[in-house]
């Protein structure tokens, strides 16, 4: 029974090939373009969080309580000591023992001033280790000069647009002031080892960085503000998040994520996805009225078939489920021919890549691709065959309700 209604519904749909072919064709454009779109801007959404990560946050920062909200007016106060500096060493296993995590290693936050001849600014600086790049990938990237290095202690690289504020290059040698933790003032020069650039050029107008161990003598000090944890997969933060603070004493230790610090990823994230959502909204539209002027045509040209059907037994339920499975098939069809075609050009623009210059409040341009999820799939071919259902209801319903009489007096 359901397969000879199929077929009769197939029959039905093709009974009309231009109009039908208009109908479906609607759909394919709308739901590949909605795949093209949605997978472009999901490519920036992963490159976006994978650089913000990389470049500065980690996946989790493990902090004194409350650094985040007073940390900055009184910085000293939440410096780990050696004693709980030892404690995390210790009760943190997971840095050996879980595969999840990458790498562990320590940040020292502070500000100052930063001269170089006759010129003075002031800056942000975090003392590294400095083998941590090789964990933390390419998202900092040495434009010139080079890294920091273990044997290098006197070296430190800075933001280009710090170092162009200045008017320095590497190997030009600076000077370095910063408040110690005893409340006096003091200072080391040092030599500008390289330049980097981030995702972010405000902080790349701000930034430096230099070994840790140098960072500890110029404030004269001990320890670290915060311990950055890199995992292997970003889709693991939570699971990871939820061992690590069951793992270290709360009294002591603050884990945060890294979606809750990265407020310029955060906004950025809301107002593409709202772009993506009126994307949708347009092309549901474009869909629905496609599919409601066939729909509407099939049933005006059908009208007697529907009468004489009518009278021979077929009940009013059985007319309506008839038009809405036309308009389901037509939603279906359209939907996976349209996710093939937009699956196809996605792969080739990904293969050939797009251009883009620096959005705005970043520091450098990228290559756009298109990445499609399993996801954006099935919403894609969920909206193309509700759409459609949603267009063919009043049609179908009009059909249904029609008077026999009338309807078969309708092509004389």
């Amino acid at each position: 029974m359901f397969i000879t209604h199929f077929f009769l519904v197939l029959r039905n749909l093709f009974r009309h090939k231009r109009r039908s072919i208009v109908a479906i064709s609607t759909i394919v454009f709308g739901v590949s373009a909605l795949l093209l779109a949605n997978g472009f801007i999901q490519h920036i959404f992963y490159n976006f969080r994978d650089a913000t990560i990389k470049s500065h946050f980690g996946h989790l920062q493990i902090v004194k309580p409350g650094y985040f909200e007073v940390g900055k007016a009184d910085p000293y106060r939440f410096l780990f000591s050696d004693d709980l500096a030892a404690q995390l060493s210790k009760n943190f296993t997971l840095k050996k023992n879980e595969s999840l995590i990458k790498a562990v290693v320590p940040r020292l936050s502070f500000s100052g001033l930063l001269s170089h001849g006759d010129a003075t600014l002031s800056f942000i600086g975090e003392g590294v280790d400095p083998g941590e790049q090789s964990y933390f990938s390419n998202a900092l990237q040495i434009v010139s000069g080079q890294h920091l290095a273990a044997d290098a202690p006197n070296r430190l690289i800075m933001g280009a647009g710090l170092a162009r504020n200045l008017g320095v290059d590497a190997g030009d040698t600076v000077v370095l002031m910063a408040n110690t933790a005893t409340g006096g003032i003091n200072a080391v020069e040092m030599t500008v080892g390289g330049l980097f650039t981030t995702v972010t050029k405000s902080y790349d107008d701000s930034a430096l960085r230099l070994p840790i161990s140098t960072a500890q003598q110029l404030l004269r000090t001990q320890g670290a503000h915060s311990w950055i944890v890199l995992l292997n997969d970003t889709n693991q933060t939570d699971a990871v998040l939820e061992k690590v603070r069951g793992l270290l004493p709360q009294d002591q230790f603050e884990v945060v994520p890294w979606y809750q610090l990265a407020d310029f990823y955060n906004k950025t994230t809301v107002l593409f996805t709202k772009q993506v959502q009126a994307i949708k909204l347009i092309i549901a539209i474009i869909i629905l009225l496609g599919i409601f002027n066939t729909m509407t045509m099939n049933v005006m040209e059908r009208t007697g078939e529907i009468g004489t059907a009518m009278a021979l037994g077929v009940k009013k339920i059985d007319i309506l489920r008839q038009f809405l499975c036309e308009g389901a098939l037509i939603g279906g069809i359209g939907g996976v021919l349209g996710v093939a075609l937009g699956w196809l050009l996605a792969e080739v623009i990904s293969a050939i890549g797009i251009p883009m210059p620096p959005p705005p409040g970043m520091a450098r341009g990228y290559i756009g691709e298109i990445l499609i999820r399993p996801d954006m799939v099935l919403e894609a071919l969920a909206l193309a065959v509700l759409v459609t259902l949603i267009a063919s209801v009043y049609p179908a319903w009009k059909a249904s309700r029609m008077q026999i009489v009338d309807a078969l007096r309708h092509n004389r």
